[in-house]
């Protein structure tokens, strides 16, 4: 066992991750990562409301992303839902990365921006309680909490919570995973499509055991025993079915799971797992799609405007195709 999975020093190592994000934040004047972010894709613009979403674990901070800029500006939740009443978008729901440790939410703006303009959903941009904090299982129930309520209060908030999708990037990817699997176990709510962008989805085999197609990848087996220790301590949990789904300790029936559409890169130390589950919903009927970004490692979509763009029209086209009818 490294030094780094051990739970003390994976928990020191989390937390010192976490005062160095925040601390290039404080330097930044709050504009750094999210001012770059936010000037990506100028074409989609960005007309968001706040929102705090509550949950048994936390109440969540939400940051809601509207499709229809010009009807909703200025409006209260109240007129919004008046004057969407028969025209309510579908709404997706995403989760970030930052290996459960990390709270990277406005990394995902473009890919909110993107969605709201190219599928035509409102897009609710969640910041979910990390580890070590709150270590599993507290971050995938919150998830599924966050997903079921978003679900029913579509009504009051101006979107279609019937028309449902959820997704998210790395270990967002693997938290809508979680949350297509407990919509499954508890009857609901109904999940149209589920996109899991190079996901964990095996904790249960150490990173040192995982091969990357590049001798040296974004995502190092040493970063990989900080997120994995601090989110599952425990490691006899990390073969639970909301943790590493693709790990061949889970065989349950995964028929009428949400439909998915699977993005791996072709370098990702995570890419196995992620095409072994995507093969494993195949044989269920459930996979909609498969997707390998061709010379990309992960996080590509952080860096490369070219691929990124590439991918999110892919993920624009299966959200706006799931809601869409």
């Amino acid at each position: 066992m490294s030094l780094l999975a051990r739970p003390t020093v994976a928990t020191l190592a989390a937390k010192a991750m976490q005062r160095m994000t925040a601390l290039a934040d404080r330097r930044s004047g709050g504009r750094g990562s999210a001012a770059a972010s936010h000037a990506r894709f100028p074409e989609f613009p960005r007309t968001v409301r706040d929102l705090t979403i509550p949950t048994s674990i936390a109440p969540a901070r939400a940051t809601v992303y509207l499709p229809a800029p010009a009807t909703a500006a200025g409006k209260t939740s109240e007129e919004i839902s008046q004057q969407t009443a028969k025209t309510a978008p579908p709404v997706h729901v995403n989760f970030h990365g930052g290996g459960y440790v990390v709270a990277l939410t406005e990394l995902d703006d473009p890919l909110c921006r993107f969605l709201a303009a190219e599928a035509g959903v409102v897009v609710i941009n969640v910041d979910y309680v990390v580890a070590p904090q709150h270590p599993f299982p507290a971050p995938p129930r919150q998830a599924y909490e966050i997903v079921r309520w978003v679900a029913e209060n579509g009504a009051e908030q101006g979107w279609d919570g019937d028309r449902l999708t959820v997704g998210g990037q790395s270990a967002g990817g693997g938290l809508a995973a979680a949350v297509a699997r407990q919509a499954l176990e508890e009857d609901g709510p109904s999940i149209a499509l589920q996109v899991l962008h190079y996901p964990p989805l095996d904790l249960a085999t150490g990173a040192r055991s995982k091969r990357a197609a590049v001798a040296r990848p974004v995502l190092r087996p040493w970063m990989a025993d900080i997120f994995d220790t601090s989110y599952v301590p425990d490691a006899r949990l990390r073969t639970d079915r909301l943790v590493s789904p693709a790990h061949p300790s889970d065989t349950a029936d995964l028929t009428g799971i949400a439909p998915a559409l699977v993005v791996t890169a072709e370098y990702d130390l995570l890419r196995t797992e992620a095409a072994n589950y995507a093969d494993r919903l195949r044989k269920t009927g459930s996979l909609l799609g498969h997707h390998d970004v061709a010379g990309a490692d992960h996080g590509y979509d952080g860096s490369d405007d070219e691929k990124a763009r590439e991918t999110y029209t892919l993920i624009a086209r299966h959200v706006r195709e799931a809601v869409h009818p």
